[in-house]
This record gives structure tokens, C-alpha cells and sequence, in this order.
């Protein structure tokens, strides 16, 4: 067993014998890590999933070593007395032992690639986001006050800039400045969504996946650059409890108590899944089938907020179901009662 505490230059190894004795210490760049594993045996490589980690199992998988990576937060229990990059080393190759230790699937290129447009997407969703939000502030400054929406704001922006006398001309300049900022974020996300269309179109497992109600392409493509195939989870509540989607459990004595969801795993996955069935709820709680009763009956004793969640929960089990299956979402189940 080989645990490496992964820095950005420098890096620290600890290996470890079939006794779970530490037999060796290095301390090695990224680059001399992979000549050196060159000339192991096969052995287990162990880190945490972290920044590089993907890259490098990839890398060390190559020279036929088997590649495990942990959540950070799993290997800090077995961190001894104080924290040094060693000790750090240490953990990761003890924690990579233990029979119950979950482990993180080492992502693809093409995984990575789709993270990465997922990332900036947002990062320009947020951009515009706060753009908008500068406008309505400049805006009401000058006793404007517009309904909500972004629609509302780009239909009355070019009758405020020409003819309200409470812009001044500074103003009016300064507001066409921020419109040609909001119409170039609107053309760079059309853009990337128009990629993520053509994947969605291309690939087969996100075409299954966009076929769920309320998951669509941005929901498919995100679902497959985190989870890929869907193997990592053996069951399909593990899925929603890796999102955050199921409630955390503080529990004694023998006694359950269920609190708030855990808002654990990938928030921006969460939020969009959770956005997703805030869209179809209304849509699914029409029909009469199984589903829309159980949220007719949801909605009867909940929040419609946490039937929202709910319903998020039970899409990411839809999802996992149609990965592992390998089969189309039937929807005929939400049309026959």
C-alpha cells in the first residue's frame, strides 16, 4: 500500500508491507512520483480525491497499479498526534485499508471536460446573476422599481435608456455599458448550452437521462460528468443520500430522529436536480398515477418546498435506476394509471 499526500509541487509518500507497517518515506515532485511508481510492482495507490488526484490515478493506472481516492474527510481520523505532510501520507495509506472505506471513482477525461463546462457555465450564470442585481440597484437609485425577471428587466431596459427623465445622461451611459456586458454573458452561456445539447445528443446515456421528467440536458450532462455510470453507488438511495437529498439522522438509545436533508455531495448538482423538480412538480402532480398520487399526498401534509426536495430525491433514483439499467425511462408509467 502507497499513500501520497498530493501538494502542488511537492509531495509526500508513505508505503506500507501486508502488516500495515510503515517500511518507507519519500518526499517526491508530481513528475517523479510517476518514474517512480514506473518501477514498483503492482501495488494499491491511495490519496484523496482532491485537486490533480484524477489526473495522477489515471496516470499511475497506466503502469498497472490499482488507484484508490477518499474523501479528505474520511482520512482525518487517522491522522496521528500533530499533522505533518507524513503523518498525512500515513492516514491515506491506513484509511485505504480499512474494509468499510468508501471510495471516490476515478473520473475520466471526458468526465473532467464536462465538469469543467458545467463550472464555467455557472460561473457566467452567476456573473449575470449579479449584473442584473447591479442594474435594478441603479435602477431604483433613480426611483425605478421593475417586477422580478430577468425578461421584464431586458423588455423595459431600452424604453428607460431613451426616454425616462430620472436617468441622466452619465446614467444612460453607464446602463448601456452594463447591457452589452448582460447581452455578451447571454451569448457565452447560449453557447455552452448549445454544446451541452450537441453531448446530450451524441451520447447515449444522457439521452436516457434527459428523457426523465424534470432532469433535462443540463441535469444529464452534470449527472454523468459526477457519477459517470452510475457504479460507484450500489443502490439507488445512495445516490440521493451522496447529493444531500435524504435526511440527516441523529439518532440514540434506539431511538430515530430524522432532521433536515444533509446537503452533503456535489451542491451544484443538488441545486440543479432540486430546480428540476420545482419545474415539474406541478406538471407530475396532475397525473393519476402512482406518482402524482404520492404527491397529491405529499402536498397534503408538507411544505410544498420539501415535497420539492422530495421529488429531487426521488429523480436522482430515477436516474441511477436508468444508468444501471441501461434501459429509457418509460413514460408510459406517468401516463397509465
Amino acid at each position: 500500500m502507497l499513500g501520497i499526500d498530493l501538494g502542488k509541487n511537492s509531495c509526500s509518500l508513505a508505503g506500507m508491507d501486508n502488516a500495515g507497517a510503515v517500511v518507507m518515506r519519500k518526499r517526491m515532485t508530481r513528475d517523479a512520483i510517476v518514474s517512480f511508481a514506473a518501477t514498483l510492482p503492482a501495488c494499491v495507490i491511495a490519496m484523496e480525491a482532491c485537486c490533480g488526484a484524477h489526473f495522477l490515478g489515471r496516470t499511475l493506472a497506466l503502469y498497472g497499479h490499482t488507484i484508490r481516492l477518499m474523501s479528505p474527510e474520511y482520512v482525518q481520523p487517522y491522522v496521528k498526534a500533530q499533522k505533518t505532510d507524513d503523518r498525512d501520507a500515513e492516514a491515506i495509506a491506513e484509511a485505504a485499508t480499512r474494509p468499510t472505506m468508501r471510495f471516490v471513482s476515478l473520473k475520466s477525461e471526458a468526465q473532467l471536460d464536462l465538469q469543467i463546462l458545467h463550472r464555467v457555465r455557472e460561473r457566467l450564470v452567476n456573473a449575470r446573476t449579479a449584473l442584473i442585481n447591479q442594474l435594478r440597484a441603479v435602477l431604483l437609485e433613480r426611483g425605478i422599481i421593475l417586477p422580478k425577471g430577468r425578461i421584464n428587466l431586458m423588455r423595459r431596459l431600452e424604453d428607460l435608456m431613451t426616454s425616462d427623465p430620472a436617468v441622466s445622461a452619465r446614467t444612460r451611459a453607464l446602463l448601456a455599458d452594463l447591457r452589452d456586458e448582460w447581452a455578451g454573458l447571454d451569448r457565452q452561456v447560449k453557447r455552452y448550452d448549445d454544446e451541452l445539447a450537441a453531448l446530450t445528443r451524441d451520447d447515449e446515456q444522457a439521452r436516457r437521462l434527459a428523457t426523465i421528467p424534470g432532469v433535462g440536458v443540463i441535469n444529464a450532462t452534470a449527472l454523468l460528468a459526477a457519477i459517470g455510470d452510475g457504479s460507484a453507488f450500489p443502490k439507488a438511495r445512495d445516490l440521493a443520500a451522496w447529493l444531500g437529498l435524504t435526511p440527516r439522522q441523529h439518532s440514540t438509545g434506539g431511538k430515530t430522529k430524522l432532521l433536515g436533508i444533509s446537503k452533503r455531495g456535489n451542491g451544484y448538482l443538488r441545486k440543479q436536480l432540486i430546480h428540476g423538480a420545482r419545474a415539474a412538480m406541478p406538471h407530475l402532480a396532475a397525473k393519476p398515477n402512482q406518482l402524482g398520487t404520492w404527491l397529491q399526498a405529499m402536498l397534503t401534509r408538507a411544505h410544498p418546498n420539501v415535497v420539492v426536495v422530495a421529488l429531487a430525491a426521488k429523480l436522482a433514483r430515477i436516474a441511477w435506476a436508468v444508468l444501471n439499467k441501461q434501459q429509457d425511462f418509460d413514460r408510459q408509467a406517468l401516463v397509465v394509471a
